[in-house]
């Protein structure tokens, strides 16, 4: 039996996100399908973590193990001769047989992406959230200092988180853009994070961005744990999954 890790890029906007369901398209089940066609045999993926309907990656991680004496080059290249065009196999490597996609995990990277202009794209929509609103990045900007650091994350977590409790630390909450530019991009790195706990954190600093809150409400939000404190929760076709650390 040998242990394999994948990195994966895809482009979520048709799937039903990354775990498979009884119905709907997903990445593992694309993975799976692919791996059964190269080996005769099911195996099962595991991912690092979810992503959910609509949100992208650069950079997931996977494994699977089997018996085989494919390679990894040879699963690198028929998995991506295999998969359809929204999925890419970025790299493939063997790793021991302890090592485990989600479990091994030190921290992983989100980005969010915001058009903040008037006119709506035309093309690139499906990766950014468009506001056509005037937005202030310096308020966003001070209120995603407060939540750095290790926190109760419960008033950003949506029902349905497969978790034993709710306490993250977030060592990243930056704007990579500056206040002229109309593309803001948010990065956030933690040791884990809870169900929509990103796009839950992403929808209340642009709720602070619009005026709606202040940069000052966030600790109280936080310290609330209470879902209903915090701002809408922001669309998923903007959040891409940039990185997984082990």
């Amino acid at each position: 039996m040998q242990t394999f890790k994948l990195i994966v890029e895809y482009d979520g906007t048709d799937f039903n996100g990354w775990q498979i369901q009884k119905t709907g398209r997903t990445i593992q089940g694309q993975i799976e399908k692919a791996l059964f066609t190269m080996t005769r045999q099911p195996v099962r993926v595991t991912g690092s973590g979810r992503t959910d309907a609509g949100v992208h990656a650069l950079g997931q991680s996977a494994h699977f193990r089997c018996q085989t004496r494919l390679t990894p080059d040879a699963f690198f290249s028929g998995l991506n001769s295999l998969l359809p065009e929204d999925i890419v196999i970025r790299s493939c490597t063997r790793e021991s047989e302890t090592f485990h996609a989600r479990y091994d995990v030190r921290q992983k990277t989100y980005r969010y992406y915001i058009l903040n202009r008037p006119l709506a794209p035309a093309i690139g929509r499906q990766y950014a959230w468009h506001i056509a609103k005037p937005i202030d990045i310096k308020a966003m900007v001070q209120a995603a200092r407060h939540v750095k650091g290790t926190h109760d994350f419960g008033a950003f977590e949506n029902t349905g988180s497969p978790r034993s409790h709710s306490i993250r630390t977030i060592s990243t909450a930056r704007f990579l853009t500056d206040a002229k530019d109309p593309q803001i991009i948010f990065e956030i790195t933690a040791n884990g994070f809870l169900r929509y706990m990103v796009r839950n954190i992403l929808g209340t600093l642009v709720e602070t961005g619009l005026g709606r809150m202040t940069p000052e409400e966030m600790p109280a939000i936080l310290d609330s744990k209470d879902r209903s404190h915090a701002g809408a929760t922001a669309p998923a076709h903007g959040l891409f999954l940039v990185d997984v650390e082990y």
